[in-house]
C-alpha cells in the first residue's frame, strides 16, 4: 500500500510539472508587446484610446515618439524602444510609421508588422518615390526644411471622421516632418522576412485606399478594411486594436 501510494504521488507531481512546464512554454511564445510608429504631422498621443484598447487585453503597449528629423532618426527610435521589450514584439506603423517599420523591423524582437494606412516601401523606394504621379499633399515648407500640413486643408483630408473642434485641433498641433525624411529610401524592407498586416482606412483622403490595398497586397499582408480616415487609429481605434491583437496572437503559434 505505501508503495502504491508513493507511485501515486510521483505520477501525480510528474503530471504537475508537466503541465508547468507546457504553461511555460506557451508564455514563452504569446506575444504580449506591441511597439507603436506614429506617421508625420502627428505624434503618439493620438493613440491613446488603441493604446487603453490593447492595455485592457494584457498587452505592454509602448509608443514611440519620432523626431521627424529624418528616417534615420526615426528608425533609431523605434529600436531604441524595441530594445526596451521584454520578448517578441509586433511592430506597428501608420502613415509614414510604415516606411519606418519597413526600415527597423529587421530587428530580433520583432514578430509581426502591422500596417495601419500606411506606406508600405520595398528595398529601394522611399515616401516621395511612392507618391510621385499621385495626389500630392498640400505642404508648407519652412525656411530650415521642414514641412507642415496645410493647416486650412488638414481637418478635412487628414480626419474627416472626427468631430470639428478634434479635427482642428490636430491641424493646430501637427508636428512637422523634414522633408529629407520623405526622400530617404529603404535599404531591406522588413515585410520580406515577417509576417504582415494591413489595416485598410476605405475613407482616407491622404493615402488612396487603391494604393493601401496595392502594398498590403505586395507585401503578403493580411488585410482589414475599416471605413474611416486617414486617423482611422483615432476615429476606429477598436477595429485597429483588433487587427493588432490578430497579428499578436497569430504569430503567437
Amino acid at each position: 500500500m505505501l508503495v502504491q501510494k508513493l507511485f501515486k504521488s510521483l505520477a501525480v507531481a510528474a503530471i504537475s510539472l508537466a503541465a508547468t512546464q507546457a504553461l511555460s512554454a506557451d508564455s514563452k511564445t504569446a506575444i504580449r508587446n506591441i511597439v507603436i510608429v506614429h506617421g508625420a504631422w502627428a505624434d503618439g498621443s493620438g493613440w491613446q484610446a488603441v493604446y487603453k484598447n490593447l492595455s485592457a487585453r494584457g498587452y505592454n503597449v509602448s509608443i514611440v515618439q519620432n523626431p521627424l528629423t529624418s528616417l534615420e532618426a526615426d528608425v533609431a527610435a523605434a529600436k531604441r524602444v524595441l530594445a526596451r521589450q521584454q520578448g517578441p514584439t509586433i511592430l506597428v506603423g501608420h502613415s509614414y510609421g510604415g516606411v519606418v517599420i519597413t526600415e527597423a523591423g529587421g530587428e530580433d524582437k520583432v514578430a509581426g508588422l502591422v500596417y495601419v494606412a500606411a506606406f508600405v516601401p520595398d528595398a529601394g523606394e522611399s515616401l516621395l518615390g511612392m507618391i510621385r504621379g499621385g495626389p500630392q499633399p498640400p505642404v508648407q515648407p519652412s525656411a530650415d526644411g521642414f514641412l507642415f500640413f496645410d493647416p486650412a486643408v488638414f481637418p478635412m483630408a487628414f480626419a474627416a471622421d472626427l468631430p470639428e473642434e478634434q479635427r482642428k485641433f490636430l491641424a493646430s498641433s501637427q508636428t512637422p516632418v523634414a522633408a529629407a525624411a520623405f526622400g530617404a529610401a529603404v535599404t531591406k524592407p522588413a515585410w520580406k522576412s515577417r509576417p504582415s498586416w494591413y489595416v485598410v482606412a476605405s475613407e482616407d483622403h491622404i493615402i488612396p485606399p487603391a494604393a493601401q490595398r496595392q502594398w498590403a497586397a505586395r507585401a503578403g499582408a493580411k488585410v482589414t478594411e475599416l471605413k474611416g480616415s486617414h486617423a482611422i487609429y483615432v476615429s476606429q481605434p477598436a477595429g485597429v486594436a483588433n487587427a493588432i491583437d490578430e497579428a499578436a496572437k497569430a504569430t503567437s503559434k
